[in-house]
This record gives structure tokens, C-alpha cells and sequence, in this order.
């Protein structure tokens, strides 16, 4: 089988945890060969982001053409952009690609940054429509008018419930024209979430990357997250990160 391809478009988190270095790790772990195009820069930890400096929309196209022109990709996740300029023009580049794309739209980072404006956040509405998925959490579907928001819309969308309250987590996967399919696990009771978002966005990508369809994709992709859960590492005083390479795929 040909080394499935996959392109992280999102920012650098310093600290390893989250966005493109749980995105390489993830893809690496699960067998496809992982590309980036940076859209910003973070200096944070597991205690939380204290500077953010975002890419140019130009370097941004660069880096994407770049890797799409010469190696191809097979599939695409889409995570923190950075400005409303930077999702513009990945919208533009993403819509000459007919492959599956996963949309992590990134708003807040686990220890409560904000990381993007109202501005972006709606300039997100683009990215939705070309999205084979998209995967808000609790507060960002929220954000982007609930369950009868995305319904209007008409997009392909997973509510994640890591953020809501109890001990059963629900990630329900709603397809238009389809009942929703709800999945669901025990809580792992732990400190070390940072990256769940990003790591899980990432396994979709590289498992529809490999050909599997969309609700088995999902379903393989969190139970890959629940397995890194279970393995992090124990670093930092704060939201630690997940343990990407003990995890089972």
C-alpha cells in the first residue's frame, strides 16, 4: 500500500503537546507520511500560551503549494489558523484539492488561550463548506450557532464531548440526511489533555487518508486519543501532554 499522505495545515506548539507536533506524531504513529504548512508560531506550555505570532497568508500558499506541486497529498487537517487572511487563502488553495479534508476549528487552546478572533472565526464558515468534516468541541460549536447552526449549513460535523459535564462521553457524528451517530466512551480522569482536539483531528485525517469511511475513520481515530490518554507521560505542571508514541493505533 502507497504511504498515505497527509498535510497538517496549523500553528507550532512549542511545547510539543498540541497542533503540528501532535499532528506529526499522530500521522507518524498511524502509518502516513506527515507535511505541515505553519500558520503561526506559539510559545506556550502545558500551562498555557504567552505569545502567538502569526505566519503571512503568502508564506502560508507557499507552504502548501510547495508540498502539493512535488509529493501530492492524500488527505488534509486544517487546525489553529491564525487570521482571517490565513483562512482565506487556505480556503483558495483547498478548493482546486478533491481529497478528504478534516477542519479543527481552533479557538481556544486547552489551557483557555484564545487563538483566534471573530474575525477568523468567521471566515470560518468557508472552510466548513469545503470540509469532508468538521470537528468543533463543547464551546466552539457553541460559537458557531449549535447543533442548528451547523444544521443550516449543511455540513458534515463531529460535536466532541470531552468538555461537557459527566462521566459518559459523547461524540456524536451528524451527516446530513442521516441519523446521527453517537459514540461513546467511560471518562479517562486525567490532567493531561493538551492536544485531544488536534491529535484527533489528525488520526481522521490519516485513516480516510488510508481509505476507510468516514464513521470507522472516526471511530479508529478516537479510540487512538483514548489510548494516548491513557499513555501520556506525565510532563508539565499544567494540562500535560498526550503520550503519542505508546499509543495504540
Amino acid at each position: 500500500m502507497t504511504l498515505p499522505r497527509i498535510l497538517s495545515i496549523a500553528g507550532s506548539d512549542s511545547s510539543g503537546g498540541a497542533g503540528i507536533q501532535a499532528d506529526i506524531k499522530t500521522i507518524t504513529m498511524l502509518g502516513g507520511y506527515a507535511m505541515t504548512a505553519i500558520t503561526a508560531l506559539t510559545a506556550q506550555n502545558t500551562l498555557g500560551v504567552t505569545m502567538v505570532e502569526a505566519a503571512s497568508p503568502a508564506m502560508v500558499a507557499a507552504q502548501i503549494d510547495a508540498c502539493v506541486s512535488d509529493i501530492g497529498v492524500d488527505a488534509v487537517k486544517i487546525g489553529m489558523l491564525g487570521s482571517a487572511e490565513i483562512a482565506a487563502v487556505v480556503a483558495e488553495r483547498l478548493g482546486a484539492l478533491t481529497v478528504p479534508i478534516v477542519f479543527d476549528p481552533v479557538m481556544i487552546a486547552t489551557s483557555g488561550a484564545a487563538l483566534a478572533d471573530n474575525e477568523t472565526i468567521a471566515a470560518f464558515e468557508r472552510l466548513m463548506a469545503l470540509a469532508t468534516l468538521t470537528t468543533p468541541n463543547v464551546p466552539e460549536l457553541v460559537a458557531l450557532g449549535g447543533h442548528d447552526g451547523m444544521a443550516a449549513r449543511g455540513v458534515t460535523y463531529l460535536a466532541k464531548g470531552g468538555d461537557a459535564e459527566g462521566e459518559r462521553v459523547e461524540d456524536v457524528l451528524v451527516v446530513p440526511g442521516e441519523a446521527p451517530h453517537v459514540m461513546a466512551g467511560t471518562r479517562i480522569h486525567t490532567r493531561h489533555t493538551h492536544g485531544t482536539g488536534c491529535t484527533l483531528s489528525s488520526a481522521i485525517a490519516t485513516w480516510l487518508a488510508k481509505g476507510l469511511p468516514l464513521p470507522e475513520a472516526v471511530d479508529r481515530a478516537r479510540l487512538f486519543v483514548r489510548s494516548a490518554l491513557r499513555a501520556a507521560p506525565g510532563f508539565g505542571a499544567g494540562s500535560g501532554p498526550l503520550g503519542h508514541t505508546e499509543a495504540r493505533g
